[in-house]
Formats: structure tokens, sequence, C-alpha cells
């Protein structure tokens, strides 16, 4: 009985090690990437958040991030504005108006393709965006979006 319960401990460990192993994100529908060069491998759903709103504009090291955004019609934009930014499409051009209006801040750079999206992030060592969770990210590296 003992050397069963080890193995099904062991088994329950590399599972959990498994999964910890996979790139979370925030909702199904996108992944968030960064400049392979960049240091930073995970950040809080709400980190993300505060970068694309403008709230954060600097990477830990001090560094000016560079944002790039999807196209309004992408559905890899409506995901990621659902699960990280936790705004409607509507909510986030709203924001945006508002930022503008004001003098606070201007959207960040809108391409209108996944595989722009990564040229752009390969282009840019300080940049971050996102591209759908289909998406050929090859060059570029995928961040662990944590809760």
């Amino acid at each position: 009985m003992r050397q069963l319960n080890c193995r099904t401990l062991i088994a329950l460990l590399f599972g959990v090690l498994a999964l910890a192993a996979v790139p979370a994100r925030a909702e199904s529908g996108f992944k968030v990437v960064v400049n392979p060069s960049s240091p930073v491998s995970s950040l809080s759903r709400d980190q993300v958040a505060r970068l694309f709103l403008k709230k954060t504009l600097f990477w830990p090291n001090g560094a000016k991030v560079i944002l790039v955004d999807q196209s309004d019609t992408s559905p890899a934009r409506t995901a990621f504005s659902r699960g990280v930014l936790q705004k409607t499409m509507a909510e986030v051009t709203a924001y945006w108006q508002q930022q503008i209006f004001t003098g606070k801040a201007v959207p960040p750079t809108e391409k209108s393709s996944d595989a722009q999206v990564v040229r752009f992030v390969m282009d840019n060592p300080l940049a971050i965006g996102y591209v759908a969770d289909t998406a050929d990210v090859n060059g570029v590296k995928v961040l662990r979006v944590t809760d």
C-alpha cells in the first residue's frame, strides 16, 4: 500500500510539473509575444493590461515599452481585450478616445495580421504584442500570462 501511495504521489508531481511548463494565457484565442532578447518570460494579466492601456510605460529594467496591437477586427484582439483588458472592443475604443481627447495617450501601433505583429516584435527588442493562439510565432518568445 505504501508503494502505491508513493507511485501516485510521483505521478501527481510529474503531472503538476508538466502543467507548469505550459505557457498560461488569461483566455484562449491569443498568445502574448515579446522579442527573444527580452529578459521577461512571464507577466501577470494585470501587468499586461497596464502595459496595453499605457498605465505602465516601462519594462522592469527601465526601458520604454513598445506596444503593438492587432486591428480592431481581429479575433485575437477581441479575445485579448476580453481576457487581459477585461473590456469589450467598444469599451477599448471608448477608452482610447478618452485618452486621445484628454491628451493623456495615443493607442498602440496597429498591425493587420499575426505575421506583421511577429515581424514588428522581432524587429523591436522592447516590443510586446499578441497574436492568435494558432499563429506561427517562430522567432519571438511567447510570454506566460498568469492570473
